[in-house]
């Protein structure tokens, strides 16, 4: 029997799914699993297939591997993505190559990357995106690490990547953490997108009134012009699934989120390098607020909260709402690729950041219509500095601007939170004026802590106290930036 071409470990549905993914296109796998009665059951029934094998021990696997070996790790991160590399470790030859395929925070996959360089070992951290269905028939796949590896697995990831006209969703990255990080901005904007459906929601639903089947008729009309997008798509799908009793199966969902991390790690990573990711910091404290279901039920009750229904036209408070989401969604994008701008600078990673939208236009959570956009924005001009300034997307705002001010109008007036589109808008307002009242910031900090300020009137990075409280110090504050 002819030795694999790459070894996967990790039997869960998404190590499965990317099993049969491969096999499907003349992939030779070796599978390995921890529990290995998960091995026995893959193999006796859909990866009963002459190009996958089962293993039952990690030697057999790295055994039945072509050299240099190709090991997929597609289990739990952390702890578990250290254990599995130091028990591959002994079984290994310098050359051979790691892959995480997993959700991994990537500045563990920068930690590894080095510490198995020293080893020998190639390491690769790869994001993969699409789900279940993604992993089965075609995933976004954002691969970075060690760039000597990519060769090795440039075909196979290719060629199971979601293809969109005739290219794959699937591009090298860069080194270290970069495919990790990529995959992690990919999950704020998710959260971003999902945030504003849902308040978009909340406002046809307990503002206008509307019930599930016209819910679903709105949007799945959306789905069909610039809001086109899988996350609308499966929105509209969502409305119309039914109980058991027939009524609307959404009604029956408590509205306490959940969330696994990464939109956290997205936020975290904005306040470490100043970028003003203020949408999808949002959309997180917004799941972070849903989850106190009790408290928010008592605070209503002691405040008699209700909520007053829109009293406009019901045709303009629609096209208001759309142009907020489509607004607002724009600013999400903008601020991720901000936040890829800041950590391509500080990491010194060549990010591309039009093949960055051309791999998230298939296969993955937040492909959109407008991807497209965003990669023929930076074809145009690699070092674009902002989305917003791009002629597309200037125009789109345009047209969008005078809706999505309404609609935040009518949330207000109706009592209906939020927060995700009230913060894009704010971050727009904020980001087109050329005068803030940060001088007055700079005021206070120096009033109370010395931390000194610029001047209008004088070079940029020329610093200056004033004696405010007349106490004649003349002491500054060794740190500007406080």
């Amino acid at each position: 029997m002819p030795k694999s071409d790459i070894g996967l470990i990790g039997l869960a549905v998404m190590g499965q799914n990317l099993v049969l993914n491969m096999s499907d296109h003349g992939v030779r796998v070796a599978v390995y699993n921890r529990s290995t009665d998960k091995v026995d059951a893959f193999i006796a029934g859909s990866g009963k297939r002459d190009n996958i094998t089962g293993c039952h021990s990690l030697q057999e696997l790295v055994l039945a591997l072509e050299t240099p070996r190709r090991i997929m790790l597609m289990v739990r991160a952390g702890d578990a993505v250290d254990a599995t590399i130091d028990a591959l470790l002994p079984l290994l030859d310098p050359g051979d190559i790691i892959i995480d395929g997993g959700n991994s925070h990537y500045p563990d996959t920068n930690l590894r990357y080095s510490a198995l360089r020293e080893k020998q070992i190639r390491y690769l951290g790869v994001g993969v995106s699409g789900g279940e269905e993604g992993a089965r028939f075609g995933p976004s796949i954002m691969p970075g690490g060690d760039v000597e590896a990519w060769p090795y697995v440039k075909d196979i990831f290719q060629s199971i990547a979601a293809q969109v006209d005739g290219q794959p969703c699937c591009s090298w990255l860069g080194p270290a953490g970069a495919g990790h990080y990529v995959k992690m901005v990919h999950n704020g904007i998710e959260y971003g997108d999902m945030q504003l459906i849902a308040e978009a929601y909340d406002l046809l639903h307990r503002g206008l009134g509307l019930g599930a089947d016209e819910l679903q008729a709105v949007f799945s009309q959306w789905n069909t012009g610039v809001l086109d997008s899988y996350l609308i798509e499966i929105t509209a799908r969502i409305f119309a699934m039914k109980d058991t009793d027939g009524s609307p199966l959404l009604n029956s969902i408590l509205d306490a989120a959940g969330q696994k991390g990464t939109g956290k790690w997205t936020v975290n990573s904005a306040l470490d390098n100043g970028t003003p990711l203020t949408l999808i910091t949002e959309a997180v404290f917004a799941r972070a607020l849903s989850a106190r279901k009790q408290e928010r039920v008592h605070a209503g009750t002691v405040y008699q909260k209700t909520v007053n229904r829109i009293d406009v036209p019901r045709e303009l408070a629609i096209a208001a709402i759309h142009d907020a989401l489509y607004a607002a969604k724009i600013i999400s994008y903008t601020q991720g690729f901000m936040l890829l701008r800041q950590a391509a600078e500080d990491f010194d990673w060549p990010l591309d950041y039009g093949a960055i939208a051309l791999l998230w236009r298939g296969g993955c959570i937040i492909r959109s219509r407008f991807l497209g956009n965003i990669k023929a924005a930076f074809d145009a001009d690699p070092g674009l500095q902002n989305l917003l300034l791009d002629d597309f997307f200037r125009a789109q705002i345009r047209g969008a601007q005078r809706g999505w001010r309404d609609a935040l109008k009518l949330a207000i007036d109706a009592g209906i939170p939020v927060p995700a589109m009230s913060s894009a808008l704010a971050f727009f307002d904020g980001y087109c004026s050329g005068q803030s009242p940060a001088n007055l910031l700079q005021a206070q900090r120096d009033f109370f802590g010395a931390h000194t300020y610029e001047r209008v009137d004088a070079p940029r990075g020329e610093r200056f106290h004033t004696d405010w409280s007349g106490l004649e110090g003349t002491a500054i504050s060794g740190a500007y930036d406080a």
